[in-house]
C-alpha cells in the first residue's frame, strides 16, 4: 500500500528500553515509512517524553506512538498517559508479550489505546504494517491532521526573541524557530521585506508578518482569546496560576459565568517548573506545563472563558458590581472577583544583569532555552524548590550546573527530596554563602563576578547561562487604595482584617469578612498573593476552590 507523503516533520515515535528491540522496531518502521515520516526512537519513557515536548515546542506533528509495556521506572501505559497531554491526537499502540495481554486490554480504558501488538510480529508485512497503515489513515482524517505552522525568526541573543518563544511555548502554541543568520531565516526575512535589524519576525499561519510584535497583538494573531465575550459575569478571576485555574474550574463547573484573565500565560510560576514531584496524585512527578495544560483544558471544558495577554490595572466598586479595568482602557464587570495574581520573580540587583536579561540571564526556568544549554556550564541563583527543580532538569544535558545560594545551606528553603537528588547528581555543585556581584558581557552574558559572603572574597568566572530564582514579590500596586495590603504588598483577608475585633474601615455589612475575602465585599483572594499563604501548588489550588465556595455564599446573601 503506497503511503501519502506527509509534511517532513510528521513523526512516528517508538520507545522500548531494550536497545536491540528498539533498533529493530525503528528499522522496520523506517523501511516502510521512512520516506514519508520521520522515525524517532527512545529507550525510556522519560527520554521519549522529553523528545515529545521538544517536538511540540518546535511545532512538529506526531502521528503514531508505539510504546513497550514492560519498561522500568515508567511502563508503557504510564508513558502513554503522559504522552496524551502532549499529543492528544497521536494514535497509541502498546507493544506487549503474550503474558501482558490483560494489561493491554485494561489500557484501552486508561489511555484510550488504539491497538496493542504482540511481540514478535515477524513478518512485519502481515502483523505490523497493516496496523500502522490503518492508524495513519485514521490520523490523517482526524482533527489533528497537519495545519500551517507559525514561524519565528530571531537571534539567540535577542531578549525579545526569547520572550516571544517563551510566550508561545507556555501558551501551547506550536511554532517553528529559525535563526536569523540561517538560510531559511534569511529567506523569511527577505520575503517579509526585513533586513534583520528588528527581531523577532513572527509569520502567522496565514502568512502575515509581524515585526517585534507586542504581546497582546501576538496573542490575538496566533488565535488566543484576548477579548471577553460578554460585558458582565458572575465571576472574574484575575491570574491564571494554580489558584486562578482552580477557581475557574470550580466556578465554571458549578454554574457560574466565569472569565479568567491572565497577563502572560496560564500556569504562573508553577507552569514554568520543569518537575513537581510532591503534588498529590502524581507519584512519578509532573511538569508544571503538563499540570497547567490539563487544568486549562478542564476549565475550558466546563465553559470558563480564558483571556490571555490582558493586563489588569484597576478594580472599581460600582454598587453591586465589581469592575476590572484593563491597561487599554476597556473593562469587564462581575458580581464577584477572585484575585489570584500570584507573585513574580524578584530581579537580581547585580550590576549588568538587567541589560543581559534574555541574553543569557533568565528569570524562571525558561524551558525553551534548555536545549541550548546542552554541554554548557550553567549557573542557577536561588535556594528554594524552584531553583532545585531547575537544577535537576538542566543537569540532564548541561556539562555542569552550579547552584549559588546566599544562605548557609539548602535545608531552610528546599524540600528534602530535592536536596537528596541534588546531592546525588554528579554534575551539580552547590555553593552556599555566595551571591552574584556583577554580570558581564557585550550583547550576551560572558562572565559573572561571584562574591563569597563569609570570606569576603570575589572571583570572576566564565558564564553564558544564568537562571535566577531569588524569591518573589506580589504585583499589587494597582490595588493600592482599594484593597488592603500588608507592608510587603500581599493582600489581607478574613481574620487578618479584624485582628483587633473590629471590621476594616468602610466595611458596611453586618458580618465580618469571610476567610478569603478582602476589605471589599465580594472580592476574594487565593494563592501566593494572599498574606501568610503557604506558597505551595496544592494549597493554591485548594484556596481557589475554597474562594469559589465563599463566592457562592456571598452571592446567596447579596
Amino acid at each position: 500500500m503506497a503511503q501519502a507523503v506527509e509534511p517532513a516533520r510528521t513523526v512516528i515515535l517508538t520507545v522500548d528500553d531494550d536497545p536491540g528491540v528498539s533498533r529493530a522496531v525503528a528499522r522496520d518502521l523506517r523501511r516502510r515509512y521512512g520516506q514519508s515520516y520521520r522515525i524517532v526512537r527512545a529507550e525510556s519513557g522519560e527520554s521519549a517524553l522529553e523528545a515529545l515536548r521538544e517536538l511540540k515546542l518546535r511545532g512538529d506533528l506526531v502521528a503514531v506512538i508505539l510504546a513497550d509495556f514492560r519498561m522500568p521506572r515508567m511502563n508503557g501505559i504510564e508513558f502513554l498517559e503522559q504522552a496524551l497531554d502532549v499529543y492528544p491526537g497521536a494514535r497509541r499502540v502498546l507493544l506487549t508479550a503474550y503474558a501482558d495481554t490483560d494489561a493491554a486490554i485494561d489500557a484501552i480504558n486508561v489511555v484510550d489505546l488504539d491497538h496493542y501488538l504482540l511481540k514478535p510480529w515477524d513478518p512485519p508485512e502481515e502483523k505490523l504494517y497493516p496496523v500502522v497503515d490503518d492508524l495513519l489513515t485514521a490520523w490523517r482524517h482526524s482533527d489533528h491532521r497537519p495545519v500551517p505552522s507559525i514561524k519565528v525568526v530571531g537571534h539567540r541573543w535577542s531578549a525579545r526573541s526569547s520572550q516571544v518563544r517563551e510566550f508561545l511555548a507556555r501558551n501551547q502554541v506550536p511554532y517553528r524557530w529559525y535563526s536569523s543568520d540561517a538560510p531559511e531565516g534569511r529567506r523569511l526575512l527577505e520575503a517579509a521585506g526585513q533586513d534583520g535589524q528588528r527581531l523577532p519576525l513572527v509569520v502567522t499561519a496565514d502568512g502575515t508578518p509581524l515585526v517585534e510584535p507586542e504581546t497582546p497583538e501576538l496573542a490575538a494573531r496566533v488565535g488566543l482569546a484576548t477579548t471577553p465575550a460578554a460585558d458582565f459575569y458572575d465571576l472574574v478571576v484575575v491570574g491564571g496560576g494554580p489558584a486562578g485555574l482552580g477557581a475557574a474550574v470550580y466556578g465554571a463547573s458549578e454554574g457560574l459565568r466565569t472569565v479568567l484573565v491572565e497577563r502572560s500565560a496560564t500556569g504562573g510560576q508553577a507552569g514554568q517548573s520543569s518537575r513537581i514531584e510532591n503534588y498529590l496524585g502524581f507519584p512519578d512527578g509532573v511538569s508544571g506545563g503538563q499540570l497547567t495544560e490539563r487544568a486549562r483544558r478542564q476549565a475550558a471544558k466546563f465553559g470558563a472563558e480564558i483571556l490571555t495577554a490582558r493586563e489588569v490595572t484597576g478594580l472599581e466598586v460600582c454598587g453591586a458590581a465589581r469592575t476590572v479595568r484593563f491597561s487599554d482602557g476597556s473593562a469587564v464587570a462581575a458580581h464577584s472577583v477572585i484575585l489570584a495574581t500570584g507573585v513574580s520573580y524578584r530581579q537580581l540587583p547585580a550590576p549588568g544583569a538587567d541589560d543581559l536579561t534574555g541574553c543569557g540571564v533568565f528569570y524562571g526556568s525558561a524551558l525553551t532555552e534548555a536545549p541550548a544549554c546542552e554541554g554548557q556550564d550553567v549557573y542557577i541563583v536561588g535556594g528554594a524548590n524552584s531553583a532545585g527543580q531547575a537544577a535537576m532538569f538542566l543537569a540532564r544535558g548541561a556539562k555542569s550546573v552550579t547552584l549559588l545560594v546566599r544562605g548557609p545551606s539548602l535545608e531552610a528553603s528546599m524540600s528534602y527530596y530535592l536536596i537528596q537528588q541534588i546531592r546525588e547528581a554528579p554534575n551539580i555543585t552547590v555553593r552556599t554563602g555566595t551571591v552574584v556581584a556583577e554580570a558581564h558581557g557585550s550583547g550576551r552574558l560572558e562572565q559573572l563576578t561571584l562574591h563569597d559572603v563569609a570570606a569576603g572574597r570575589s572571583e570572576r568566572v566564565d558564564a553564558q547561562w544564568m537562571f535566577v530564582f531569588i524569591g518573589a514579590a506580589p504585583l499589587t500596586d494597582w490595588l493600592d487604595g482599594t484593597v488592603l495590603r500588608d507592608e510587603r504588598g500581599f493582600l489581607l483577608t478574613g481574620p487578618d482584617l479584624t485582628a483587633d475585633g473590629r471590621p476594616p474601615a468602610g466595611w458596611e455589612l453586618d458580618r465580618p469578612p469571610y476567610h478569603l475575602e478582602t476589605n471589599v465585599p465580594g472580592v476574594f483572594v487565593a494563592g501566593d498573593v494572599r498574606a501568610e499563604s503557604a506558597k505551595r501548588v496544592a494549597s493554591a489550588v485548594g484556596e481557589g476552590a475554597m474562594a469559589v465556595m465563599l463566592v457562592h455564599r456571598y452571592l446567596e446573601q447579596s
